[in-house]
């Protein structure tokens, strides 16, 4: 049942461990030209959940964003996002709170350039479901 693990690959575990923890830690924290996001980027969201129709805004600026929405059983909650700016994606994790007892809610999803101006998303609320995005740059 329990294995005994050498010395050596102990030291190789931790090694992957750190070097893993540390890369992730650093692509979520890089800092970003912000140049080219001082002006929050808008967008709206429409998607559904247990037959609801859900909804949503949310502004994205400096690869932080807020997120406001409604959901099913009229809960209403506020999601902040941290959005990971890739070259043509820019995919998001976030956390939020709703009203009506649904309590704290967690979302990812990414954004997708369509064209210099307009943008398009999907992503995926434990609240309000999955939904679709549609966002401008100006």
């Amino acid at each position: 049942m329990w294995q005994v693990m050498s010395e050596d690959n102990v030291k190789t575990a931790v090694i992957a461990k750190t070097l893993i923890t540390s890369l992730g830690l650093f692509a979520f924290l890089a800092p970003s030209p912000a140049s080219a996001q001082l002006i929050p980027q808008p967008w709206v969201s429409v998607g559904g959940k247990d037959g609801d129709v859900t909804y949503a805004v949310g502004a994205r600026a400096l690869n932080l964003g807020v997120e406001v929405g409604s959901g099913p059983d009229g809960a209403t909650g506020v999601d902040v996002l941290k959005f990971l700016n890739l070259p043509v994606i820019s995919p998001y994790v976030g956390v939020g709170y709703y009203s009506e007892d649904k309590g704290i809610a967690v979302s990812g999803g990414v954004q997708v350039g369509a064209t210099d101006n307009i943008f398009v998303g999907a992503g995926y609320n434990s609240v309000r479901g999955f939904n679709g995005q549609l966002g401008i740059r100006f």
